[in-house]
């Protein structure tokens, strides 16, 4: 057990005791390592590498890692210059992480804390770019392929793949009926709002098609990018070992977000309830979150990543949407509860963002919670999975729903197709328009309910069943 006097330490007391306490407590992840000692500087070095990369991280010398037992280091200064040597010898771009030597109780600990940089990618220079440059994923660090390190170099230029011009393609490429008719709800496209969305851009004096454009509305889409579809699978039970049904959902975006949403209602299993009028059905998963978690999948996928198209999985207890590509880098997955958001597809943010599927950056992970939150499920849960995203919604109950007697009457009376108005639903709870108005409003933001009419001062304004939800 290393122990050494005072003198080492740069910092002392109850304060460094409960930070340290604290540490010692979580499991290694994204942005925490523990290690004996630097016997293994190799080891050492990939970690700063990939939390350089990835969201940053503390490297904490002289805890077991597996055990997390408290060892300390017997010389922490000596081991602090060494391992300053170390990284400043051995990785490209420079890198400057902050070292500190730490007191707890009779131990010294040496604190390495590495900040997300504005220069990746950073490799070991040893292996070189293509073989020393990693990433963090979970408590493990993965090499970065060249997909991966040419995206750290555009995020660095605050560049987004979606904005790149296709030089060799025209204008016409772009199926124009194709991007009328998923604006029809909101507004008329004109031709010039496709600059104006950034779907076509002036490269070398003429007008092309951006990545973002072909993905959404190119004509030959798939053949540019093979993977930018959604595959759709229903499973028998709580694992991959039957399937009872798949689709190829190979449309543009926009649609094959509706038709992956009313794949998952099409498979979820039905709940019962008794209205004032009769008895009403619902899906197992609240369509709010499930058209969250879809979205999200199809905006921030990394469409440069090859052989990993967007997966929608129903099992019976369980959602699961995963889509190719890391968390932007600088964001860890303890910030998406919080609503911190970056934008991986600036193209496909803003024409998602026109057509309402989105609304502010950030506040849909907050929504799909909320939904689960309404009907007694567990939040979501969300992991990086190789060098993908994959977020779980499950739907085993654990607390009561929150839909109460009336708005159970709203949705029984909705069941038959048939839009009914503000001032008939009121009657029909026994409460006055404007609370009746209230109620609607939530229904309609659960997704329980949808509002069809210009505007909120549209007096034929309407409310229906969504389509999709069972009768």
């Amino acid at each position: 057990m290393g122990r050494s006097a005072d003198r080492g330490s740069r910092k002392t007391g109850g304060r460094v005791e409960m930070y340290l306490t604290e540490l010692v407590r979580r499991p290694e992840g994204k942005t925490l390592e523990f290690k004996r000692d630097l016997s293994s500087p190799a080891g050492l070095l990939r970690t700063v590498v990939a939390f350089a990369n990835t969201a940053g991280g503390t490297i904490l010398i002289g805890v077991a890692d597996r055990t997390r037992d408290m060892l300390g280091v017997s010389d922490p200064l000596r081991m602090e210059e060494r391992a300053a040597k170390l990284i400043r010898d051995s990785i490209e771009p420079r890198l400057l992480p902050d070292l500190e030597v730490l007191s707890y109780r009779d131990w010294q600990l040496l604190a390495l804390r590495v900040h997300p940089s504005a220069s990746r990618p950073h490799f070991i220079k040893r292996s070189g770019r293509r073989g020393g440059t990693y990433v963090r994923v979970g408590s493990t660090n993965r090499q970065a392929d060249v997909h991966l390190i040419a995206e750290m170099r555009r995020f660095s230029l605050g560049e987004s793949f979606d904005e790149w011009p296709i030089p060799e393609a025209n204008s016409e490429v772009l199926d124009f009926r194709q991007a009328s008719e998923s604006f029809a709800p909101v507004r008329r496209l004109r031709r010039p709002h496709l600059q104006a969305l950034r779907l076509l851009t002036r490269h070398q004096g003429r007008l092309v098609p951006t990545v973002g454009g072909m993905l959404l509305f190119g004509r030959d889409r798939l053949d540019r990018f093979p993977d930018a579809w959604i595959h759709a699978s229903r499973f028998a039970g709580t694992d991959k070992a039957t399937i009872l049904d798949h689709e190829r959902l190979e449309t543009h975006p926009v649609q094959a977000i509706e038709e992956a949403v009313a794949f998952v209602e099409k498979h979820s299993m039905r709940g019962a309830a008794i209205g004032r009028v009769r008895r009403w059905h619902h899906r197992s998963l609240p369509p709010a979150a499930v058209r969250e978690a879809i979205v999200n999948a199809v905006v921030h996928a990394d469409y440069s990543q090859r052989g990993a198209p967007i997966r929608v999985a129903v099992f019976d207890d369980r959602l699961e949407v995963e889509s190719p590509g890391l968390l932007p880098f600088g964001l860890t997955l303890d910030d998406l509860p919080l609503g911190v958001s970056k934008v991986r597809n600036r193209v496909l943010a803003r024409v998602f963002q026109a057509l309402g599927l989105v609304e502010q950056w950030g506040s849909g992970v907050q929504r799909m919670t909320a939904a689960c939150r309404d009907e007694g499920l567990p939040a979501p849960v969300w992991e990086e999975i190789g060098f993908g995203v994959r977020v779980t919604l499950r739907t085993e109950v654990i607390r009561p729903s929150n839909i109460d007697p009336k708005d159970g009457t709203i949705l029984a009376l909705l069941e038959d197709g048939e839009g009914r108005g503000t001032r008939e639903l009121a009657e029909a709870i026994g409460l006055s328009t404007r609370s009746t108005r209230t109620r609607l409003a939530r229904l309609v933001k659960r997704g329980l309910v949808r509002e069809v009419g210009t505007g909120p001062n549209d007096p034929r304004r309407v409310y229906i069943k969504p389509h999709g939800l069972p009768a």
